[in-house]
């Protein structure tokens, strides 16, 4: 009879990733001053160290939930603050330039009044400050820009190159601009 061979190489049993022998409960001092232990058995064995050595210089995840939510809210009001200053700034812009008013939703309204701001802006300072655009060329630039009442189109302009625009507008369509016959 054959001595049968007891070696886990040969039998084909797979080695545990997690052997009895390794630590996969860590305790961690949070720098927030909280005690947990963790369990850390998902995390290769020889990875753990470093990662609990990690978890130790975050906070703990209350903590950690705490902050996000007062960020949250302090970013929720610094939005608002911005958006409202960047308003106001592109209505009066828009009245300094005779831009007429936008049509579409009550939220695309304003998002794109400050988009046609930015645009134009970006597009004067690229093709008449740095370029070589006379101040001529741009007023029919800027006339044409006025013929595009849909918040929407500019909305999708919003992150087109500032040399763009001339040919931008020359393809917008009809249903970017406004049509005196309101059942056409």
């Amino acid at each position: 009879m054959k001595p049968q061979n007891t070696s886990s190489t040969n039998s084909g049993s797979r080695i545990q990733r997690n052997s009895p022998g390794s630590k996969t409960i860590w305790p961690i001092h949070h720098s927030c001053g909280h005690h947990t232990d963790r369990d850390l058995s998902d995390r290769p064995a020889d990875r753990r160290a470093g990662f609990a050595e990690w978890l130790a210089t975050q906070e703990c995840t209350d903590c950690w939930r705490a902050s996000k939510e007062v960020n949250k809210q302090d970013k929720a009001a610094w939005l608002k603050t911005k958006r409202a200053e960047e308003q106001a700034e592109s209505e009066a812009w828009s009245q300094q330039y005779r831009m007429p008013p936008l049509e579409g939703t009550e939220r695309a309204v304003p998002w794109g009044a400050r988009c046609r701001h930015q645009v134009l802006a970006a597009a004067y300072i690229a093709l008449v400050v740095e370029g070589d655009t006379s101040e001529a060329e741009w007023e029919e630039i800027e006339e044409t820009a006025r013929t595009i009442n849909r918040a929407g189109w500019w909305i999708d302009q919003r992150s087109s190159e500032p040399d763009d625009l001339p040919e931008l507008l020359r393809a917008a369509t009809d249903a970017d601009r406004p049509n005196e016959n309101p059942y056409f």
